[in-house]
């Protein structure tokens, strides 16, 4: 529609030369009415056509990125946190949330441009080559030199995008990285190399940015020269040519003041289309470069079994009293080997039945496989050969996400969010009620801990918390998901002192009663109150 607007102006300019000609002839206002009514009416639709075409492609642009962020974030979520591969934090929020928008001027005002290229200038060069061949061939021999010298600026300056979107995002990761670790920074006097490192970043950003623009100024540079250039030789021609002093290019007789006035009018508006070109060329260079980064983020490779929740599992929600009959998913792994992130080698491990409701502590020293062993229960990561079957179910990514759903995982380094205790531990769950929450920290010993009470606010990374009630914390997070069945707890008592281990022992023995209970440790502490111990050597293949 933007295309059909423009090409208005065809006969709007049509409309002008001829009321400039019958003025000229001495004819009165009134020989030129009609042309004026005909001018606005045409320049309406003109007006109406662009705004309703600008308003549609925003429109769509916008729904385009949203649904592209939905995709990323979506791909993101179904990466594990195993992936050693996946995008920080910071240089991930910054693709999706900063160069996601360099995508709406790229579809709302590059590719609009881009038919109107395709589609204007032909237009208009043969309504001139319809009175003189010669303005037409001007006009044809200097559009070509506008896309060819466009195109190698180009390159570069979907080059340049790409390096200051890197850049930026990469300052982004470094910077949330370094505000998570403030403290640890400042206990180790490590903050003024830290805002030298940001400086630098900061400085490696401008230049980018600068270089960025320098092109930008440069493709702009180029299109008004060459625009003005046959601009200018087609006046020259046609005010020679109405001189009398060039006699050639028209088809039989002379150019009329009309006609003149026509393929003058039209010459500006043959190098408009090629002009928003060139403003939207630097749009188009950032939005291939922010796409290419949101399709790296969308076609990473999942590495976690069954992204999406499938629905209930029949299995989830037992009754409390029913699991003392072993109704509770018993766990079955079958001649299992584990791809690893990175360069490391394959694992192959040991057959292993867990029995419902059964208490079982994977014994190892470190690296032994414990944490990849538990991550494959979770289905955090792929089994690369054999079965890993939950109460029956074979952990596949069609049943991953009911599965998922009689399970609650408690990592080695539990995140605690800026915010009140209460949302900590129910993580915006909607069926988890206030009361649920207080029975799970009374659970877990840590109500008398928390000074005044689930509403207490706690600092990003659990400032404010010791390392063992981060812990306990986690654990409540554990406690209080509906239908958990299954509790897969890794290094619970790591680095903590005595009287710590054994509050979170006692906490983690009161809340998986009735439950089954897989923990990952190396503390014999723990190992002594679990009803099994099953000791991980995991063999590497070659």
């Amino acid at each position: 529609m933007s295309a059909l607007g423009a090409l208005l102006w065809i006969p709007q300019a049509s409309l002008i030369a001829a009321a400039v000609y019958q003025v000229a002839l001495g004819n009165g206002a009134s020989a030129i009415v009609l042309h004026a009514l005909g001018f606005v009416a045409l320049g309406v639709l003109r007006s109406t056509l662009d705004a309703w075409a600008t308003r549609r492609l925003f429109r769509d642009a916008r729904v385009a990125v949203s649904a592209l962020r939905e995709r990323a974030a979506a791909a993101l979520a179904s990466r594990s946190p195993l992936d050693v591969s996946r995008p920080a934090s910071g240089q991930a929020a910054s693709v999706i949330g900063e160069q996601a928008e360099a995508l709406v001027p790229w579809l709302t005002r590059y590719s609009p441009a881009r038919w109107r290229v395709m589609l204007v200038p032909p237009v208009i060069a043969v309504a001139v080559g319809v009175h003189t061949w010669a303005a037409a061939l001007i006009l044809i021999a200097a559009a070509p030199l506008i896309p060819v010298f466009m195109a190698l600026i180009g390159w570069r300056a979907k080059a340049a995008s790409e390096a200051q979107l890197g850049e930026l995002g990469r300052m982004n990761g470094l910077l949330l990285d370094r505000l998570r670790g403030l403290t640890t920074l400042r206990a180790l006097g490590a903050v003024p190399s830290t805002a030298q490192r940001v400086r630098n970043h900061a400085e490696s950003l401008r230049v980018g940015t600068m270089q960025v623009l320098r092109i930008a100024f440069l493709s702009s540079a180029v299109l008004e020269l060459f625009a003005a250039l046959g601009i200018a030789l087609t006046a020259v021609y046609v005010g020679f040519h109405l001189l009398g002093e060039l006699t050639f290019g028209a088809w039989g007789d002379t150019l009329t003041l009309s006609e003149g006035l026509f393929i003058l009018l039209l010459a500006p508006a043959f190098f408009e289309p090629l002009r928003d070109l060139s403003a939207a060329w630097h749009d188009r260079a950032a939005g291939e470069a922010a796409r290419d980064a949101i399709t790296q983020l969308i076609g990473g490779d999942a590495g976690l079994v069954g992204g999406g929740h499938t629905g209930p599992s029949a299995l989830c929600n037992t009754p409390a009293d029913t699991y003392a009959r072993g109704r509770t998913p018993a766990i079955s792994l079958r001649n299992v080997t584990v791809n690893q992130y990175g360069d490391a080698p394959p694992l192959h491990f040991a057959d292993i039945d867990i029995h419902a409701g059964q208490h079982v502590a994977l014994w190892g020293s470190s690296g032994s496989g414990k944490t990849l062993l538990l991550s494959l229960m979770a289905g955090l990561v792929k089994a690369g050969s054999g079965t890993v079957t939950i109460g029956g179910a074979m952990l596949r990514d069609d049943t991953a996400g009911a599965l998922r759903q009689c399970m609650a995982w408690m990592g080695q380094k539990p995140h605690v969010f800026a915010a009140s205790v209460s949302s900590n531990v129910s993580l915006g769950q909607p069926d988890v009620s206030p009361e649920q929450v207080q029975h799970a920290l009374q659970a877990v010993g840590l109500m008398d801990a928390v000074q005044h009470g689930v509403s207490r606010s706690v600092g990003e990374g659990g400032l404010g918390l010791s390392g063992g009630e981060v812990i306990r914390l986690a654990l409540a997070r554990a406690a209080v998901r509906p239908g958990a069945d299954i509790l897969l707890i890794d290094e619970p008592t790591a680095h903590l002192d005595n009287d710590t281990a054994q509050r979170v022992i006692a906490a983690l023995q009161q809340m998986a009663i009735g439950r089954t209970l897989v923990v990952a440790t190396h503390d014999p502490r723990l190992a002594r109150h679990m009803d099994r111990v099953v000791n991980v050597d995991a063999e590497v293949l070659p």
